[in-house]
C-alpha cells in the first residue's frame, strides 16, 4: 500500500459518515475534514476528495450489493477516485468484448485501489466501478508535465478488450451528471483549496517569526491581508454549506461564489506570501515552494469565468441577497 493511499485511508475514518450529509452539521463536519488536509498537503486533498466523491456517487446509485462492497472497500483501506476526463481521439467505450479506450487527467494512476469511470451509453454518461488490481490500466506517466501538484499522480490511462461485469455497473446512465449532486460537489474541492490557502498564511507566518521580520509594518500589513483571504474563502464555504439544506434554487449559486471567492483568494494569496517571503518562497525546501505551486495548478478548475456569471444572475434574479 502506499503512503498516499494509506493516508487517504486513515482520513477516510475522521469522515462523519460515507452517505450523502444528511444535515448542515454533517457536511460542515465533512469540508472541515477536506479544509485540513488541504491545509496540510493538497495533492492528498486532491486525491482525498476524489475518494469522497466517488464513495458518495457509490452509495447514492449503486444496489444494495454495490453498496456493502464499497464500505467493504473503504474498511479495508481501498482508496476510490472518479476519472470523467474523455481522452482526445479514445474516449472509453463499452463494448461486448469489452472496455476500450482511456481517460485523461486520471488524478490517482498507480496510487488508487479502485476508480469510478465514465463511458458513453445512449447518449449519456454510465459509470462503472473498477477493481484496478483486476481491470488494470496501461498508465501513461508522460502527460503530467506540471510545476504543481506532481504527488497527485494525473495521467493517461488506456484499456483495450478490458472485462467488464454487470457488477461493476453503477446506477442508469445519466445519473453522474444529475443535479444537484454534479455541480454541487465543486464545493468539496473548494474546501481543500481553502485549506491550501490557509497552509499559505500559516507558513508565511512561521518564516516571518522565525525571522524575525514579524514586527515589520509592511509583514503585519501582509498578513493581515493573507488572514482576511483566508477568512473570506473559508466563509464563502461556510456559506455554501449553511445555504445547501435552505432554499433549493440558492444551492448552486452559492456553491458558485464559493468557487468564485476561493479562487479569487488564492491568486491573491500567493501574491502576497511571495511578497512577504520574497525568494526564499521558491526555493525547492522551502514549505511555501510546494503550496504555491500546487495551489497554482489546483486552482485552475474549469469555467471560473462561468460560476461569476452563475451568480450575477442569481443576484439579478433575487435568488442570491446579502445578509448578516
Amino acid at each position: 500500500m502506499t503512503d498516499l493511499r494509506r493516508a487517504i485511508a486513515i482520513r477516510s475514518a475522521l469522515l462523519p459518515g460515507l452517505d450523502d450529509p444528511a444535515d448542515p452539521r454533517a457536511l460542515l463536519q465533512l469540508l472541515r475534514v477536506l479544509y485540513a488536509t488541504g491545509r496540510v498537503d493538497l495533492p492528498l486533498g486532491r486525491l482525498f476528495e476524489g475518494h469522497v466523491d466517488a464513495v458518495q456517487i457509490v452509495r447514492r446509485y449503486g444496489t444494495p450489493r454495490q453498496r456493502d462492497a464499497v464500505d467493504a472497500i473503504v474498511a479495508a483501506g481501498g482508496a476510490l477516485g472518479v476519472w470523467n476526463a474523455d481522452l482526445a481521439g479514445e474516449p472509453l467505450r463499452l463494448a461486448d468484448a469489452g472496455l476500450d479506450g482511456g481517460k485523461s487527467f486520471a488524478s490517482g494512476a498507480g496510487i488508487l485501489s479502485h476508480a469510478l469511470v465514465s463511458v458513453d451509453a445512449a447518449g449519456e454518461r454510465q459509470l462503472l466501478l473498477l477493481d484496478l488490481a483486476r481491470t488494470a490500466p496501461v498508465i501513461d506517466r508522460t502527460f503530467w508535465r506540471v510545476t504543481g501538484m506532481q504527488r497527485s499522480e494525473t495521467h493517461v490511462v488506456r484499456w483495450h478488450e478490458a472485462p467488464v461485469s454487470d457488477d461493476d455497473v453503477i446506477g442508469a446512465s445519466g445519473d453522474y451528471a444529475r443535479e444537484p449532486w454534479f455541480s454541487g460537489g465543486a464545493l468539496r474541492f473548494a474546501a481543500v483549496q481553502a485549506g491550501g490557502i490557509a497552509a499559505l498564511l500559516d507558513h508565511t507566518t512561521a518564516h516571518l517569526v522565525a525571522a524575525g521580520r514579524a514586527d515589520d509594518p509592511h509583514q503585519k500589513g501582509r498578513l493581515a491581508a493573507l488572514y482576511q483571504m483566508t477568512e473570506a474563502a473559508a466563509g464563502a464555504i461556510r456559506t455554501a454549506a449553511a445555504g445547501w439544506f435552505g432554499e433549493p434554487a440558492a444551492r448552486l449559486p452559492l456553491v458558485a461564489a464559493a468557487r468564485a471567492a476561493v479562487y479569487a483568494a488564492g491568486g491573491q494569496a500567493i501574491e502576497l506570501a511571495e511578497q512577504a517571503v520574497g525568494v526564499q518562497s521558491l526555493f525547492a525546501d522551502h514549505p511555501l515552494a510546494a503550496v504555491i505551486t500546487d495551489l497554482s495548478v489546483y486552482l485552475r478548475q474549469p469555467s471560473p469565468d462561468a460560476q461569476r456569471m452563475q451568480v450575477g444572475a442569481a443576484v439579478a434574479a433575487g435568488t442570491l441577497t446579502a445578509s448578516l
